[in-house]
């Protein structure tokens, strides 16, 4: 969110003087994770159990652990989780891909400290923002053998942009030098056995 409120902040390039901005208003990359995850998993016949240790670091201090049960199958269809301190259980289904970018997920839930049960949908996609292009993405990388390190990252940006006007007493040529803002969103360390 902060991200996206800076850029559409920074203004438009060129409307009160021909002069670039430098490039530090242009380009912004952020290295620090919000979000630290630890996830420890273990197959246990056809079942993957895993326990998720999160600690948030945006906007406050937040930790959450998770225990998470779901099929290994390769068209797994659902995945149960429970949160102890929450006192949560959800059952949540698979991203089901409606187009080549948007997928829904659907769950239904209890919250034993609220006695409350309902159900829940998300709409995901890896692209979008508001006016401003946004890119979210995972990348994987395999340390040793049951060690991965998963990185969340995210990019929004605005394209540069060449316009000009004839007769109208605006220059005839003029250019918008684009915007950039990328960030590491999440760090995962997955152990399994």
């Amino acid at each position: 969110m902060a991200a996206t409120s800076s850029i559409s902040n920074l203004g438009r390039v060129g409307d009160e003087s021909n002069e670039p901005a430098s490039l530090d208003e242009l380009y912004n990359i952020n290295i620090v994770p919000s979000e630290l995850f630890l996830k420890f998993r273990k197959q246990i016949e056809s079942f993957r159990v895993g326990v998720n240790l999160e600690l948030y670091n945006f906007p406050a201090n937040e930790y959450q652990a998770k225990f998470v049960l779901k099929p290994i199958s390769s068209d797994r269809r659902w995945k149960f989780i429970y949160e102890p301190l929450h006192g949560d259980i959800r059952l949540l289904s698979k991203k089901i891909p409606l187009t080549k970018y948007l997928n829904l997920q659907v769950g239904i839930g209890h919250s034993f400290h609220l006695n409350a049960t309902g159900w829940k949908w998300k709409l995901s996609t890896c692209l979008g923002g508001d006016g401003v292009s946004q890119i979210r993405n995972k990348t994987s990388i395999g340390l040793c053998q049951g060690v991965d390190l998963r990185i969340g990252w995210r990019a929004e940006y605005i394209l540069p942009e060449i316009h000009g006007e004839v007769g109208t007493g605006e220059p005839m040529f003029n250019m918008n030098y684009g915007r950039l803002h990328a960030s590491i969103d999440r760090l995962e360390a997955i152990v399994t056995h």
